[in-house]
């Protein structure tokens, strides 16, 4: 059984989109964390959590560094994971349908960088040390906020509520941080998510004015003299029907016109031609 679920997983990581990798390292992070916790919880609360876990303190920090890192890959319980996992899963295909599968991992690991530093300055600004920070929330609340600022007006299908435009599910989730700021138990949380989120916007931004934060490649012939490269933003689509009408349709300017609508009306809207259109523009990035 054990090997038969080994091979599972492997293929599952080997073989499956980056969002499918996230959500086996963080469920295998929080497997071992959980184990220790339950049947070694003094060792695991004295000797580990403090040393994974993002310090409140910044003088703490500055001794534990990479703790800015660690402490989104572990969770400190069974709801706080799942949470997270159903959220990445569902909001990270979207986004990797829209942008591309390999804008997850960048935005997911500078959201939760960038959530990490909110909450370290909070703590430093506010002059009030203390606690530590854990869970993934803020570098899922990017991808999150980088598919609601692609295209707001995509369509989720709820539960016992229908379809459901993201960018009001968005508006829910930043109501609820926003109030969570003045909670006396989580507010360093709730301000580190603000973060997480506010980075995800900022990174679709900067796509669309040609700024790629997912591309740390020099470009070729790099000197001092030499201009970095400027990106624009292209949407993937996942199509099984390839065509060879990529011509001067795919330019710059029809690309933007798509977006647009996208944004205006969701991606739903989009033709067939269109989203052949897209798919073929990100085929050549």
């Amino acid at each position: 059984m054990f090997r038969s679920l080994s091979e599972d997983l492997q293929h599952a990581f080997s073989y499956g989109n980056m969002v499918t990798r996230l959500m086996i390292i963080q469920s295998g992070v929080f497997v071992v964390t959980a184990l220790l916790s339950a049947f070694l919880p003094s060792f695991y609360q004295a000797d580990i959590l403090p040393w994974i876990a993002l310090p409140g303190d910044f003088h703490t920090f500055l001794y534990r560094p990479w703790t800015w890192v660690t402490h989104f890959f572990i969770h400190g319980g069974l709801w706080h994971l799942i949470w997270n996992m159903l959220t990445l899963y569902w909001f990270g295909n979207i986004t990797g349908d829209l942008l591309g599968d390999k804008k997850i991992l960048p935005v997911f690991f500078l959201g939760g960088l960038a959530g990490g530093l909110v909450f370290l300055l909070s703590s430093l600004l506010l002059n009030s040390p203390g606690g530590f920070a854990v869970g993934s929330s803020a570098a899922v609340l990017s991808v999150l906020f980088a598919a609601v600022a692609t295209a707001p007006e995509y369509r989720m299908h709820l539960i016992l509520i229908g379809p459901v435009r993201i960018k009001f599910i968005g508006l829910f989730i930043l109501f609820i941080d926003i109030i969570g700021t003045q909670s006396a138990s989580n507010a360093g949380g709730h301000i580190a998510h603000l973060g997480g989120a506010l980075f995800g916007f900022l990174f679709v931004a900067l796509l669309r004015k040609g700024y790629d934060l997912s591309d740390w490649s020099l470009p070729k012939n790099f000197n001092k003299q030499s201009p970095v490269k400027r990106r624009s933003l292209k949407v993937a689509h996942k199509s099984s029907a390839l065509t060879q009408k990529t011509n001067n349709e795919n330019s710059s300017s029809v690309i933007d016109q798509i977006l647009d609508k996208i944004k205006l009306r969701g991606y739903e809207s989009l033709t067939a031609e269109e989203k052949e259109i897209l798919y073929q523009a990100s085929k050549k990035e």
